[in-house]
């Protein structure tokens, strides 16, 4: 931007102040007396002739866009990384927003994911966070002024995989385990018949099952097909025996610690669909919103009352949490239905699936 200094120039047709001829002595002499006068006719004479005006440009230095340098990315893992930036220049102008942006795809802006830093400073870190695993992202820095939002340079990352391993317990079943968010679970229910330290969980009959207070083992239906799919059901109290029913390292999860799964995976709403083993292989139609993306293989196991009877395989799946709820305890509930992932509570006699979680 340039400011214009705007001259005026007028004809000036006599000097001030002026000289005028005396013819009584025949001598030049300045004569003040007359001046207002001529200056009266100057006055005319100016409004008559008009005036010129020309002008010269005097540049001011304009804002323009801030100039920011893109961090490489650390702290890697599944789900995050970290970046930021460094504002070299600010373009003249207050910066008023500064982070970091982020997408899958080749020049991200602000208008894809972004972290918003309201502190002050030219040199700033943020997170990018809810990243997909074994996924490539492109990231960048950005510092917006009154004239727009400025970017650095791109960087690319690639978020890490997730680990999948097993683990064994005292029977020798063989389970698949992965890590979801900060979490590793079994991909599988529970089938042992011991307590760690070799200790025989009992298996009851119907009248039994519903009046033990210590705890009990089933099968659905009592057919050995359904343990090998299915897993076992067991009661409250076996999951929160001292003797301990998960194999070393591992335990029987919280309601607190289901929860996290499930906000994990977007919230109670949805996370269901996220749990559950898709198709109708062996959940009952329609099973709704069921993709299993989590991995987590959830299957409608069913559940035995304190009755001892048994109910609901192929429409519904419960997983018990060591939570307790006044005289009952807390379970997580999946439907063939809905998307749910519903945390509910029941009688510490019924029986549920166990998913153990490592320490």
């Amino acid at each position: 931007m340039r400011k214009h200094i705007t001259q005026h120039t007028c004809p000036m047709p006599f000097p001030a102040p002026y000289k005028i001829f005396n013819i009584n002595t025949e001598r030049w002499s300045t004569n003040f007396l007359a001046l207002p006068v001529l200056l009266a006719a100057v006055f005319f004479l100016l409004l008559a002739s008009g005036c010129s005006k020309s002008s010269d440009s005097a540049p001011i230095d304009a804002a323009t866009l801030a100039t920011v340098v893109t961090d490489e990315v650390g702290a890697i893992s599944q789900t995050t990384g970290s970046s930021g930036g460094h504002i070299l220049d600010d373009g003249g102008a207050s910066v008023s927003a500064r982070g970091i942006c982020w997408s899958t795809s080749h020049d991200p802006t602000i208008s894809n994911s972004k972290t918003i830093l309201s502190s002050d400073g030219r040199i700033f870190t943020s997170y990018a966070t809810g990243l997909l695993p074994a996924t490539t992202y492109y990231i960048r820095a950005y510092a917006t002024n009154s004239v727009g939002t400025a970017y650095g340079n791109e960087v690319l990352f690639t978020t890490s995989a997730v680990s999948t391993t097993t683990v064994t317990d005292i029977d020798g079943n063989i389970y698949p385990v992965k890590t979801i968010g900060n979490q590793t679970w079994m991909l599988e229910n529970l089938k042992t018949t011991h307590y760690q330290n070799g200790d025989e969980i009992p298996s009851l009959n119907d009248a039994a099952w519903g009046s033990t207070t210590s705890g009990a083992v089933s099968v659905y239906n009592n057919e050995a097909a359904n343990n090998s799919l299915y897993g076992k059901l067991y009661n409250w109290h076996a999951g929160v025996d001292s003797r301990k029913i998960a194999p070393p390292g591992w335990h029987v999860p919280s309601r607190e610690e289901w929860e996290t799964l499930i906000n994990f995976l977007g919230g109670s709403s949805t996370a269901g669909g996220e749990l559950k083993e898709a198709g109708l292989a062996h959940w009952t139609t329609p099973n709704t919103g069921a993709t299993n993306s989590s991995g987590f293989n959830g299957l409608p196991n069913g559940s035995r009352l304190n009755t001892g009877a048994f109910s609901f395989i192929g429409n519904s799946c419960y997983w018990w949490t060591i939570t307790e709820d006044f005289a009952e305890a807390n379970a997580v509930l999946l439907k063939n239905d809905g998307t749910d992932a519903l945390i509910i509570t029941g009688s510490r006699q019924n029986g549920a699936a166990i998913r153990c979680i490592k320490d």
